[in-house]
């Protein structure tokens, strides 16, 4: 995507030039608008044919691996390049779940036991950031990382945040929320939907829990929030769309609403009854139990009919958990679903542009093909990751591709290296990463997540109609502070911001490239196999290669090497 490597670039030239030369000010981002864009039709690019050539051999296992994990040392790619990368995917779907909930908990064992002392006198209340420890740590070294890379993109999706107070005060919200997606990631899609709907997390977040039947001598009504981005988030949009993503449009040659405001406020009188479930108290003082589904309170729940999308209606008089089965089966069978939700997954794992046609294959599996069924995650992954077009050659002059979010960025070299810490715990807070580079998990402004999916960076990008979401979160600023991270890590060996007993701090093992780095070439293969595989512009290795020779000292030519690829426009933006 050359544009896009242009564009990140020109960001890097204005930030030298701005700071004197590299260093970093205060950090900060861009925020995204206050709403999101209509989501721009899939570039509509031909099919590509069975002739067309694939990326083939070590280099695409290593595309996979920067795709579907967290990041993947160089035996762990050639390990993959063994298997396959279809028998990979499937060996995936057969790994236990690593949960990040039961990490939290023995946090708190550890705590009530006397173990984290040091930490308590440090840091008023560190149980509150204890699901932060438990997501870094599953992240970094749990073995299901396919299913963690997969959950963290239903998380920018199906969003919840800690910048609402109600969801940092109870340790356990988010990690169960977490663990929610984690279970789910590779089961149905309507299963997944409806844990999200009962989650306490997602209805504080959306202020679904608690909401009561409406009652006008008292002025309330019930609140449309979840009811609203239900339909605009999580199932249809806010268009009606064709198979393959485009939009439809009416004689005029007008937009097609899903839904309007009568369809928010029906949807909105179905999600009233819920509260918190196995818990005590009465409704108004409900005790918060923030690991349970919500459970339905009849005398607080709508009992009257109910007129859902494309002429469903809820018959008068059923049970309020009948009437939220009927409401989330009426949105997963809309037929925006399929290619609606599986363009946002293409955008998350593979490339912000997808065709058309590529688009329309996804939807089909997640529709269930000739014989499959509807909403099944692992046919969706399937087609997203081994479609043709994701695994065609690398173009730098092609709509394919997309710029690597901070986050990722920063967490990649941490897997790629084997950084670990010598207690056997990775203790990061990202604390630190977050006031870098402005993300991190659950952690977004808004319901919109850090970026629209239709976000399109004015330039050359808008003009051609395309869309960059992750430029959203990057500007002159952030891309020196991701370099500043960088920096802090790889050469610096700052690879967690929390060392404070019993935690330790964590360690790279440059094994893999102090093997080779007596010689420069040599080294620099290996380091664009593993972190760019191999798509390092010519130009770009000529002038590592230009800088490395000069080191003698073999650890920190590794370490210089590493960085300037990591910092590298070529990396950063994955073709």
């Amino acid at each position: 995507m050359f544009l896009a490597r242009c564009f990140l670039l020109a960001c890097l030239s204005l930030a030298l030039t701005a700071c004197g030369g590299g260093s970093s000010g205060s950090g900060g981002s861009a925020r995204p608008e206050p709403g999101p864009d209509p989501v721009p039709a899939p570039v509509p690019d031909p099919d590509p044919p069975p002739s067309t050539p694939v990326l083939s051999g070590i280099e695409a296992a290593s595309r996979l691996a920067s795709r579907a994990t967290f990041g993947m040392s160089y035996a762990g790619i050639e390990a993959m390049h063994a298997l396959g990368e279809e028998a990979w995917i499937e060996r995936q779907f057969q790994q236990p779940i690593s949960y990040h909930d039961p990490v939290v908990s023995e946090l708190e064992r550890r705590q009530d036991a006397g173990d984290l002392a040091a930490l308590e006198a440090e840091i008023n209340q560190p149980e509150l950031f204890f699901r932060r420890l438990a997501w870094w740590h599953q992240t970094v070294t749990a073995e299901d990382q396919l299913r963690q890379r997969v959950a963290y993109a239903l998380s920018q999706i199906m969003v919840v945040s800690d910048n609402l107070d109600d969801l940092v005060l109870y340790p356990h919200t988010l990690s169960d929320y977490y663990d929610t997606l984690l279970q789910h990631s590779f089961g149905n899609y309507r299963d997944l939907l409806r844990a999200v709907t009962l989650h306490p997390a997602m209805g504080v977040y959306l202020s679904h829990l608690g909401n009561a039947l409406a009652d006008p001598d008292a002025n309330r009504f019930p609140d449309e929030n979840y009811a609203r981005e239900v339909m605009q988030l999580l199932t249809i949009g806010l268009y009606e769309l064709n198979v393959d993503g485009t939009e439809k449009r009416d004689a005029q040659g007008q937009l097609i609403a899903t839904y309007d405001n009568d369809d928010i406020r029906e949807f909105a009188r179905v999600f009233t009854g819920l509260n918190f479930g196995q818990s005590t108290g009465p409704w108004q003082r409900r005790q918060p139990n923030f690991t349970a589904p919500m459970e339905m309170f009849e005398a607080f729940h709508d009992p009257g009919e109910k007129r859902l999308l494309r002429g469903q209606i809820v018959p008068a008089g059923q049970p309020g958990m009948e009437d939220i089965e009927a409401a989330l089966d009426n949105l997963f069978q809309h037929p925006n679903v399929g290619p609606f939700i599986g363009r946002q997954l293409i955008q998350r794992l593979v490339m912000s542009n997808p065709s058309a046609d590529y688009v329309q294959r996804v939807a089909e599996a997640f529709n269930g093909g000739s014989a499959g069924e509807r909403g099944d995650m692992r046919a969706v992954i399937r087609a997203v990751l081994l479609d043709p077009e994701a695994r065609a050659l690398p173009d730098v002059n092609a709509t394919g591709g997309k710029l690597r979010e901070p986050l990722l960025r920063a967490i990649a070299p941490i897997r790629q290296l084997n950084v670990t810490s010598p207690d056997g715990f990775y203790a990061n807070s990202g604390f630190a990463v977050q006031q870098t580079i402005g993300q991190h998990p659950l952690s977004a402004p808004s319901v919109f997540n850090f970026y629209l999916p239709g976000h399109s960076p004015l330039g050359d990008i808008a003009a051609q109609d395309l869309v960059a979401p992750e430029f959203q979160i990057t500007n002159s600023t952030t891309v020196v502070s991701i370099s500043n991270l960088l920096d802090a890590a790889v050469l610096a060996g700052q690879w967690n911001d929390l060392a404070i007993p019993p935690f330790q701090p964590a360690r790279a093992d440059l094994g893999e490239y102090l093997a080779v780095a007596d010689d420069p070439r040599a080294l620099l293969d290996r380091i664009d196999l593993v972190m760019a595989y191999g798509t390092l512009s010519e130009s770009t290795r000529e002038s590592i290669l230009a800088s490395i020779e000069l080191i003698e000292d073999l650890e920190i030519r590794v370490r210089a090497a590493i960085y300037l690829v990591l910092v590298s426009p070529d990396q950063a933006v994955e073709l």
